[in-house]
């Protein structure tokens, strides 16, 4: 990827992160990188590519970062707070939510192309915590792993919100625990 491409994938998740995606113009994102508006749409033709590409990103480093921190891992305890830790960098590292998170709250106005990456990196966690609660022989794991994401999702949300990466770390362990139980 060239380095452009990254600038404008980077400028593009702040603005999102920030003000959602209707908060992105290709002009701006120019203005801020220092380049033409036609640079933008010559790596990007449509703001929904730009959009699928950040998201792509976005996963691909989110679950490589889980794969790291699961490597020690040894049952289904240990790979949800790999889990939770994940989010909790994600969150630290930018005091901003998910990036899903805030596009999949925009769901119904995003372009069809948008909604499915989102709903993409949204179901591959669900199937990720799925598995671990499988293995774990837990009752109903798809409803616990989705209940565990929606949890961690507006754990984010509130933590950025009220100012409080605590609140974060509380919900979390009472939301590992319920899925656990």
């Amino acid at each position: 990827m060239s380095e452009t491409v990254e600038k404008l994938l980077d400028a593009a998740e702040k603005r999102v992160r920030t003000g959602g995606f209707h908060a992105v113009s290709f002009r701006e994102l120019a203005t801020d990188l220092g380049i033409k508006s036609a640079s933008v749409h010559y790596h990007f033709p449509r703001k929904e590519d730009l959009a699928v590409a950040m998201i792509t990103r976005y996963a691909e480093r989110i679950f490589a970062a889980l794969e790291i921190e699961t490597a020690g891992a040894v049952d289904a305890e240990d790979r949800l707070h790999a889990l939770a830790r994940v989010y909790r960098a994600a969150l630290t590292s930018t005091n901003q939510a998910c990036l899903c998170g805030i596009m999949g709250a925009e769901a119904l106005g995003l372009p069809p192309p948008v909604r499915k990456a989102v709903r993409g990196f949204l179901d591959a966690n669900v199937a990720w915590v799925a598995d671990a609660l499988t293995d774990h022989g837990a009752a109903e794991p798809e409803d616990r792993a989705a209940a565990l994401i929606a949890a961690l999702q507006g754990a984010m949300m509130l933590s950025v919100n009220l100012g409080d990466t605590a609140l974060f770390d509380r919900i979390a362990e009472q939301s590992l625990t319920a899925a656990l139980a």
